[in-house]
């Protein structure tokens, strides 16, 4: 394996600002993030913050266990009780397969920044990922993404659940996922893994009962002796813990929406834009009612679900924060928040879209008196195997160039260079030639009668029909000639350009680790990173 870093093109300009520490965007932020001293600094701000730590070691040991956690992943649990302690976190939805690649990288960034910061800072620096299991977006979680042929194919899960309910409490339909493990299994070559994957795969369903024990046990397959530890934000024993942070959210809720609204305005102003909607009266929290999680918006004294769903006074929603807090859940203002007074973090990892709406979340922290923690974008990846390698080779194509742009275009001109002379040109030769002969006819026409110009100009029309339909089978033929180089081009695009995006954003690690074993996690664990780099390409 190794590791090439390269740019990429038409990256947001937030995002490339905040890369090369652009004092517009860094403005935004409470620690610029490739600032050597940055980590020591935080360091030193959390020494003079507490934590729940007693509390929130047990309840980590027991979630941990329950997904059959490592020793390594336990004994970091254990570090956290160190007052010394802190942890590098990120987090994502619980997607089935562990859903887009982008997923694995950011574990693999959370899991190298932890190791090269505990070298550098000399005390215990724990890796946690953050399973988003309140989000309940289903359809964010229920399928991957595949190769077939010239395009991605997305394969859904058959299963049918309650659109409102968060993941982590849809129970996971077994024989359904089952056949659906079957069905995408079915979409790989057979290799010395493949049998043995999918025992293990088919296991797991069995021993669990969610989407967020699906994932967090593969995820500990994947990365069984690294020490992660993983954390279920909607756990209720978790929320439990957090009862008195969301007694402060309701309180603060003025300066809270204030605060996000008005940075908004302040990005807006600098020529950024985020993907971010908040409104002055935003609750920027859910409440669960009858099965279904419910956004909160402010009403004068009152709290009511933004589609007049339910309606508390704020007296009655403080108490459900100190007596049933699992009831409530963050929105995304409000998860960075919570994440920060839960976990010691020396710096969050998140991907381009996480770390543009950070932007708007400096003053949100510093309404309870805190600071953002250090944001990174996480590492990005695009993985070139070996048959990969050997084709970008064979089509003189660099992986650079069609990481960024695809090879639509290449294609294209090597099949034009193909035809001598091409079919198109000679084409349209024909019809000229043919206009031009034809024209004298249509002159007799239409000065013998108007109705008769007019069937003459028709005529012209389909002889032009004729001639391409000729040039459609033609270029067909042609194409046909040459599907085997076409196809080469083909299997370049969706590897590396899929759906004019960046491969990690679609693709699944089941192909690689059907190809490689999970080794190649591993490996990947092993090499040199830098967090200035915009990309890297893997070469397996």
């Amino acid at each position: 394996m190794w590791i090439d870093p390269i740019k990429l093109q038409n990256q947001n300009n937030l995002i490339q600002d905040y890369r090369t520490n652009k004092k517009d965007i860094l403005d935004f932020f409470d620690y610029a993030p490739h600032d050597p001293e940055t980590f020591l600094n935080r360091l030193d701000e959390l020494k003079n913050r507490s934590f729940k730590r007693e509390e929130l070691v047990p309840i980590l040991m027991e979630i941990n266990k329950e997904w059959n956690a490592s020793e390594e992943t336990l004994n970091n649990i254990k570090r956290l009780k160190n007052e010394d302690s802190v942890v590098v976190i990120g987090g994502q939805q619980a997607g089935l397969l562990t859903g887009p690649l982008y997923t694995i990288h950011k574990i693999i960034s959370i899991i190298y920044l932890a190791r090269k910061q505990e070298e550098l800072l000399k005390v215990p620096v724990i890796p946690v990922f953050w399973i988003a299991g309140e989000d309940h977006d289903y359809d964010e979680i229920n399928h991957v993404m595949m190769p077939l042929q010239d395009r991605m194919k997305k394969y859904r899960t058959l299963q049918q659940v309650h659109q409102k309910k968060a993941i982590s409490e849809q129970s996971l339909d077994k024989n359904k996922t089952k056949q659906w493990l079957e069905m995408v299994f079915a979409t790989l070559q057979e290799t010395e893994y493949t049998a043995s994957l999918f025992a293990f795969c088919y296991s797991l369903v069995d021993e669990s009962e969610t989407f967020v024990d699906f994932f967090a046990r593969l995820i500990f397959y994947l990365f069984e002796n690294e020490g992660l530890v993983l954390v279920d934000s909607n756990d209720k024993r978790i929320r439990k813990l957090e009862s008195d942070y969301f007694v402060q959210m309701i309180e603060r809720q003025p300066s809270i929406s204030d605060a996000v609204h008005q940075s908004l305005q302040k990005l807006q102003q600098k020529g950024y834009s985020v993907s971010l909607d908040a409104a002055e009266d935003d609750g920027h929290l859910f409440l669960q009612v009858n099965g279904e999680r419910i956004l909160l918006i402010r009403e004068g004294a009152e709290w009511v679900g933004k589609q007049g769903e339910c309606r508390y006074s704020h007296a009655e929603l403080i108490e459900i924060a100190k007596q049933t807090p699992e009831l409530l859940s963050n929105n995304v203002v409000t998860r960075p928040l919570m994440q920060e007074l839960v976990f010691p973090s020396i710096a969050f990892l998140g991907g381009p879209g996480e770390v543009a709406y950070w932007s708007a979340l400096k003053q949100v922290f510093h309404s309870f008196d805190i600071k953002m923690p250090p944001v990174l974008t996480r590492l990005s990846f695009t993985l070139i195997d070996h048959k990969l390698k050997k084709l970008l080779e064979k089509r003189l194509v660099q992986a650079s160039a069609a990481v960024n742009n695809g090879v639509l275009h290449e294609k294209a001109n090597w099949l034009a260079s193909q035809a001598s002379p091409p079919i198109e040109q000679v084409v349209d030769q024909v019809k000229l030639a043919i206009e031009r002969n034809h024209a004298p006819l249509r002159e007799i026409a239409k000065n013998m009668r108007a109705d008769l110009g007019e069937l003459a100009e028709k005529n012209l029309f389909h002889v032009f029909r004729e001639v391409e339909f000729l040039e459609d089978r033609l270029a067909r033929a042609f194409e046909e000639k040459h599907q085997h180089v076409l196809h080469e081009y083909d299997t370049i695009h969706v590897a590396l350009h899929p759906e004019g995006g960046l491969q990690e954003r679609l693709w699944n690690v089941l192909p690689y680790l059907n190809k490689y074993g999970k080794e190649f996690i591993l490996d990947m664990l092993q090499q040199d990173y830098d967090f200035g780099k915009e990309h890297y390409l893997v070469y397996l």
